[in-house]
């Protein structure tokens, strides 16, 4: 299964705007190849904001699925821990909450120079596009499961 006739959606914290936009460019590149034609981008300011922009999208009815893209870079207090923390959270209750899968492209580094190695160009992967291989895994998990046929009648004691 590929990503044809389906709706996707990108939530992207801009607060380091030039990994977030090649985060998007490995991201939508992915979506393309697999034969997205719909490809819809929201911004937010930062990683905190992406579980409340994943969640409108979601519950939007819009989207087959989402990928949330950013960076936080650790830095000298314990900030970093809770936006990290709070993000992945966030993030996962909603694909809980609503059964739409997103995708985690959140870097979560301690120095400039290993987000750069993970987006695009970087050297180490393509984590942008690697959140769009697992919406794409997700989806196709999804309709394996809704295409199976459930037992019918009583079943034996």
């Amino acid at each position: 299964m590929g990503a044809e006739n389906r709706r996707f959606a990108l939530v992207v914290g801009r607060f380091y705007e030039d990994l977030a936009e090649k985060l998007v460019e490995g991201a939508r590149a992915e979506l393309e190849k697999h034969g997205a034609e719909t490809v819809d981008v929201y911004d937010v300011p930062g990683a905190f904001e992406l579980p409340l922009a994943a969640k409108y999208a979601a519950e939007s009815g819009r989207y087959d699925a989402i990928v949330a893209l950013g960076a936080v870079i650790r830095g000298e207090t314990s900030h970093y821990d809770y936006v990290c923390g709070e993000c992945a959270r966030g993030i996962q209750q909603v694909q809980l909450a609503t059964g739409i899968p997103v995708g985690f492209g959140l870097l979560t580094v301690d120095t400039r120079e290993q987000a750069e190695a993970r987006v695009g160009g970087g050297g180490k992967r393509d984590s942008g596009a690697h959140a769009a291989e697992a919406v794409l895994a997700s989806l196709k998990v999804k309709e394996s499961v809704r295409q199976q046929r459930a037992r019918t009648g009583f079943a034996p004691i």
